[in-house]
């Protein structure tokens, strides 16, 4: 048993289990500057809804990522080898990009916003391709739950540097200053994979032909599943979170409007957001443990819906003309209680697009799982300002809970309740 606790606690603190905290924060550092950051900066300086809310459409290459996952996989850089080669490239090449925000003000450089905006979606989603599948590689299947479990959860850390960090020192410095703070956060992650990552041991059949990198992982995913089966799981990817990806579009500027500072943002909404979405994540998991994948994405994806209705509730006082105590601890609960609901869905969520794959393409087809669960994100969040400017706060957020149900309605065809037992039943 002595033995049995070492092999454990020796599992924790591996050196796998640290690279997976720094592919983490690297990984979601660029995310959360997008859709945090750059919100807040642009309304700060008086842009308005609409053209915020089409800045959404800068995250379009996290949907189409899975176009040069190929690419990736089979060409080779002349320097640290087939996978450190990619993320050294794409982690330098986020440092640069980031702080050349340092540069710009929006009213009078907004396009080039947008464009540089394109080009950091561009290497983020590449740097995402690439560390998943190094993590894959590098970690046993034995420890591919807790390595996953501590990435997620050092992702959603990250979200602290420009969705809180960054907000508050903007209260108190000039944003070129808070471009360049931030995006020395990217350094992390360059080091590490200059100095602690190893390069993983080639497999033994890397693909080199168009049709092994390009066609087969696409051919093997809709043989195995069937057509219409297929379709289906596409689609409940694309809808299960839609809802909730909405109703946080536009959601510092929806802060910002309800009367809150932004130091108020920094310190109270992403942290009350943080941690009970990486609690909600851990205890997720472990739930999962015992309840199946199945049955999590229902009762998980519940929470995650009915979470949705604290905005509802927030956005229905209107403007705080003053913001005291209670207003912030209103503010405090319905954040919190939506990251819960983020946290529960995402775990069963990654689970199951994980067990969706099949192993020999786990890279490409992941590639193409995450992209399509990024369009909500990205194309359907682009229109969000349109709507809060049509129908206001409250009905909005009532049109993003109903658009969690669809999604929860395929889960009769793609994770019935009791699935997981007929599919042992049937091995």
């Amino acid at each position: 048993m002595t033995a049995s606790k070492s092999g454990f606690i020796g599992q924790i603190f591996s050196r796998n289990m640290l690279i997976c905290v720094f592919t983490g924060f690297t990984s979601g550092l660029p995310l959360y500057w997008l859709i945090n950051l750059i919100p807040a900066w642009l309304r700060s300086e008086q842009i308005d809804l609409k053209s915020i809310g089409l800045m959404a459409l800068i995250g379009l290459p996290f949907t189409w990522k899975f176009l040069w996952s190929p690419l990736m996989d089979a060409v080779r850089l002349p320097v640290l080898g087939r996978r450190r080669g990619w993320m050294l490239l794409t982690q330098a090449g986020l440092l640069a990009a980031l702080a050349a925000y340092a540069f710009l003000n929006p009213r009078n450089h907004l396009p080039l916003i947008a464009g540089l905006s394109v080009l950091v979606a561009f290497f983020s989603a590449s740097q995402d391709i690439v560390l998943d599948a190094f993590r894959r590689e590098i970690l046993s299947d034995e420890e591919l739950g807790l390595g996953n479990s501590v990435h997620v959860n050092a992702y959603r850390v990250a979200a602290l540097v420009p969705g809180s960090l960054s907000l508050v020192l903007a209260d108190r410095m000039p944003w070129s200053e808070v471009f360049v703070i931030t995006s020395l956060f990217m350094l992390p992650g360059l080091l590490m994979t200059l100095f602690l990552a190893r390069e993983p041991v080639l497999p033994p059949a890397v693909p080199k032909t168009l049709k092994q990198t390009v066609v087969e992982p696409f051919k093997e995913f809709f043989t195995r599943k069937g057509i219409a089966s297929a379709v289906c799981v596409l689609l409940f990817i694309f809808l299960y979170k839609l809802g909730d990806s909405m109703a946080t579009a536009l959601a510092t500027p929806f802060y910002l409007d309800m009367g809150f500072s932004k130091t108020d943002i920094g310190l109270i909404a992403k942290n009350a957001g943080l941690w009970p979405a990486v609690a909600a994540g851990i205890l997720g998991g472990v739930w999962m443990l015992k309840i199946g994948v199945n049955k999590a994405l229902w009762i998980f994806g519940a929470v995650q819906a009915v979470t949705v209705l604290g905005f509802v509730w927030l956005a229905g006082f209107g403007h705080f003309d003053t913001v005291g105590t209670s207003e912030r601890l209103m503010l405090a609960a319905v954040i919190g209680a939506e990251a819960v609901g983020v946290g529960l869905g995402t775990a069963a969520f990654v689970s199951y697009m994980a067990r969706e794959t099949n192993p020999a393409f786990t890279a490409t087809q992941l590639a193409l799982f995450t992209s399509l669960s990024a369009v909500p994100r990205t194309v359907i969040n682009s229109f969000a300002g349109y709507l809060i400017e049509w129908l206001g706060y409250v009905p909005f957020f009532q049109l993003c809970f109903a658009l969690a149900l669809p999604g929860m309605l395929l889960l009769l065809k793609v994770a019935p309740w009791n699935g997981e037992k007929t599919q042992d039943a049937g091995r």
